[in-house]
């Protein structure tokens, strides 16, 4: 070691230093258990066998000194003269001092870079973006951001392959339980083993599903008094029936019922017409299905409904790509979704089915008829005329309300359906890539995949978009795109039915699918034009496509995106593109039955629409035809759209839904209450429950949502805490109060029955219309299950009891 003596000594010496403008020399001279240094023998004074001499000699610069070359005994050769082996020791020194110098900024930059959660885009808009570290990293070990992960997602979308997956699909009929519908599985079975995915599955069920008899064809005559057939007017096709329809005849005068809407029918009750045993003749669209139009005939007391396309709605110009007058469109007339005869609960091929059925069964027979047969039936009725928003453009037809016929007197129509219950095995084709952090999470793409036509637009489109969704996905899984939650990819079976195959798989799970699916996207019809884009949504997911319309440009004008064309039109983006979930559409019976938030996007034509889905002529060829070609394009841009809210889903610490959006319905029904509070009062009912579970649920959610932004979204324990609460709010909007088996639809806003915010908005009307019919015990029942259905999510939405505002 230095003795204390000479280590004084340099530190007087190198103070000394700090004040004179010198050079320094200096050499350090040792002895190593009694070795002597090469430069210099030490003089003894030391800790024994090891000696160090140190020196310190100050210069001018310029001096004799400076140019004297070798070792000197005045310890010169401190950096000057220092041995070899330790003038290797300082520079490696040195390197290693700059390179942790290096890696200590790098990982500065990238932990600052990791802690930024607002980043440009190549858009210019601001992008949350909150990966962990170790949730997002590519194979070389970066970070693979949202913008990177967008950017990705375009690369890998490929037109080509959405056109080409159309035409096989739609080459021929394939409906459920057939050849085709069979090999068409398999076939999308092997594509998704072709892509690697985590895991590929099939779920089967056993469901029942009606088809027309292959023994006795369904009819329509014009008969005499005497029941004589006159004319035979039946379709010319045997495929043309409406399945689920009831089976038998049916005689009796026409009613021209417009589109056979609810309110349709009560003008006809209020003008005193006679409409027991009477056949409906009803037109498509009205925006209501062909099961509501003969709910509704039922409801109303008729015998049958025969349910037709009018030009006033359909184009019907072949040389336009319009509708051939003797075409008829097909659909089904079950008032629900899946098996009917196993309501509430799956028909998996194990379980023993009770003598059960849906509700929502018609108990009259219905049948589709073509333009052409319509016109022959309403050019012969008469009666009173009916209004003038009823008329259709029907040739040769004087718009009548009906009952009687032109001479002869007497005469009438008969009408017969045969159709037959067939069991029938269903096969939905899963594949799944697994999330790395919340696998047990899912996002949920799917598809129908059978049609009793071609069903270019109806199913092939959809099972395009869906196997390129799956390749892109996959590709992009290869290439370092570590998705935080898993993501499903199914082709439904039996959609043709009433999504059957969907329903079915809902129904098997129920219980606990509101703790795994966090949104299902539908992707059935999604091409029918090129004009307008419409998403049929949950409210919760409307936030999330303003984002994505804003990125996406629009297929038809180039150079403006989605969200800027909307609103260049005048209105808000959200009137146009926003419209709330129908019966018939693939998203419905997730939201309305399993309370999973969902949506379907859909291009379609404005002033045209396309007139073929349901029926023969929906080919590939037509489709391509009215596009003009872009089949590819639009397809591509429906994949977009969803790939990208898909992506956001996937990838977010929080989950991007909106928990605060049912404040503002349930605050618009509210103000519905208040309107009638003075008749209200005068029956002894208070609305105030309602008022009270209303601001507890506002409370909850704005309390979760500020939570949210106050928190540290790196916590990944807070933040599961924090999505299960999110993932669960459109569940909350399910009634617990009424039967999954009676009632299916529970959603008190977007459901069917009794419960709903329509049923109770309806009924309170009948105040100031018609108060005779106001039923008071009914509508405290009414008011009494959406009261605590609300406070019930309001309670759910505070997360622990000790958080609940509760008021009562």
């Amino acid at each position: 070691m230095i003795s204390q003596r000479h280590m004084e000594k340099v530190q007087s010496l190198l103070t000394r230093a700090s004040h004179h403008p010198s050079h320094v020399r200096c050499s350090i001279n040792r002895h190593r258990g009694g070795r002597e240094s090469r430069d210099e023998e030490g003089d003894g004074d030391g800790d024994g066998d090891r000696t160090t001499r140190v020196e310190v000699n100050f210069f001018q610069p310029g001096s004799e000194e400076d140019l004297e070359p070798g070792p000197t005994n005045d310890i010169t050769s401190l950096v000057l003269h220092l041995p070899r082996e330790h003038k290797k020791v300082v520079l490696y020194l040195s390197l290693i001092s700059l390179l942790i110098f290096t890696t200590a900024f790098l990982l500065g930059y990238v932990a600052f870079r990791g802690s930024c959660h607002h980043c440009g885009d190549l858009d210019g808009e601001l992008v949350p973006v909150d990966d962990t570290a170790g949730s997002e990293h590519t194979p070389t070990g970066g970070v693979a951001y949202l913008g990177e992960l967008r950017d990705m997602l375009r690369k890998y979308l490929k037109e080509e392959k959405i056109e080409s997956t159309v035409r096989r699909v739609s080459r021929a009929t394939h409906p459920p339980g057939s050849m085709e519908g069979n090999e068409l599985a398999s076939e999308i079975l092997h594509n998704f083993r072709r892509l690697r995915m985590d895991h590929t599955w099939t779920d089967s069920h056993y469901a029942t599903l009606q088809f027309p008899s292959r023994s006795q064809r369904n009819f329509l005559w014009i008969v005499d008094g005497q029941g004589e057939v006159l004319e035979d007017i039946s379709p010319e096709s045997p495929l043309d029936y409406c399945a689920y329809s009831g089976t038998g005849t049916a005689t009796g005068g026409v009613v021209y019922v417009n589109y056979g809407r609810k309110e349709d029918f009560d003008l006809l009750v209020s003008r005193g017409l006679p409409l027991e045993g009477a056949l409906a003749v009803a037109r498509i669209g009205g925006g209501v299905s062909f099961a509501e139009k003969v709910w509704h005939a039922q409801q109303a007391g008729l015998g049958g409904v025969l349910i037709y396309p009018d030009p006033a709605d359909v184009p019907q110009d072949p040389r336009r790509l319009g509708l051939f007058h003797n075409a008829s469109i097909s659909e089904h007339v079950h008032l629900g979704s899946g098996d009917p005869f196993t309501p509430g609960f799956p028909s998996f091929n194990h379980t023993q089915f009770p003598p059960t059925q849906s509700s929502g069964l018609p108990l009259i027979p219905a049948q589709p008829i073509s333009a052409n047969i319509a016109s022959k039936i309403l050019s012969q009725v008469t009666g009173t005329d009916c209004p003038r928003a009823w008329h259709g453009r029907l040739p040769y037809v004087r718009c009548a309300l009906g009952l009687g016929f032109s001479v002869p007197k007497g005469r009438r129509v008969k009408m017969g359906v045969y159709n037959s219950m067939t069991p029938v095995l269903l096969n939905n084709i899963f594949a799944s890539i697994e999330g790395k952090i919340e696998p047990d999470h899912y996002i949920i793409m799917g598809a129908q995949r059978d049609s009793w036509d071609p069903g270019a637009a109806k199913a092939g489109v959809g099972t395009a978009l869906l196997l390129e969704l799956a390749r892109t996905f996959s590709s992009m899984v290869d290439n370092g795109f570590y998705p935080r939650r898993s993501l499903l990819f199914v082709s439904w079976d039996a959609g043709d039915f009433g999504n059957v195959g969907a329903t079915e798989w809902l129904e098997g799970y129920l219980s606990m699918l509101h703790l795994k699916a966090v949104a299902y996207f539908s992707l059935d019809k999604a091409v029918l034009g090129d004009d307008n884009l419409l998403a049929y949504t949950s409210p919760l997911l409307v936030d999330l496509i303003e984002g994505v319309i804003k990125q996406v440009e629009h297929p038809k004008h180039s150079g403006k995106s989605i969200y800027t064309h909307a609103e260049d039109q005048g209105s808000s983006w959200r009137s146009q593109i926003v419209k709330p979930l129908y019966l018939n559409s693939g998203a419905y019976s997730f939201t309305a039955f399993g309370g999973v938030p969902a949506m379907e996007l859909r291009f379609s034509e404005e002033r045209r629409p396309y007139p073929f889905v349901n029926t023969q002529l929906d080919t590939a060829q037509r489709l391509q035809e009215m596009l003009q070609g872009r089949l590819g394009a639009l397809g591509r841009s429906v994949a977009e759209l969803v790939g990208l809210m898909v992506l956001r889903l996937a990838h977010d610490h929080i989950l991007a839904l909106d928990v605060t959006c049912y404040s503002g319905s349930v605050l618009h029904f509210s103000s519905q209450l208040k309107k009638y509070s003075d008749e209200l009062q005068a029956r002894g009912l208070s609305p105030q429950w309602v008022f009270s579970a209303r601001g507890d649920y506002n409370r909850a959610a704005e309390t979760l949502r500020e939570a949210i932004l106050n928190s540290d979204i790196q916590d990944e324990r807070l933040t599961r805490l924090y999505n299960t609460r999110i993932m669960r709010v459109e569940y909350y909007f399910l009634s617990q109060y009424v039967s999954t088996v009676e009632t299916p639809f529970r959603h008190v806003l977007h459901g069917r029955g009794d419960h709903t915010v329509g049923a109770l908005t309806e009924h309170l009307s009948l105040l100031r219309s018609n108060s005779s019919r106001f039923d008071e015990a009914r509508f405290r029942r009414q008011l009494a299950l959406l009261t605590w259905t609300l406070q019930g999510a309001a309670n759910a939405l505070s997360g622990d009891v000790w958080n609940i505002d509760n008021t009562f």
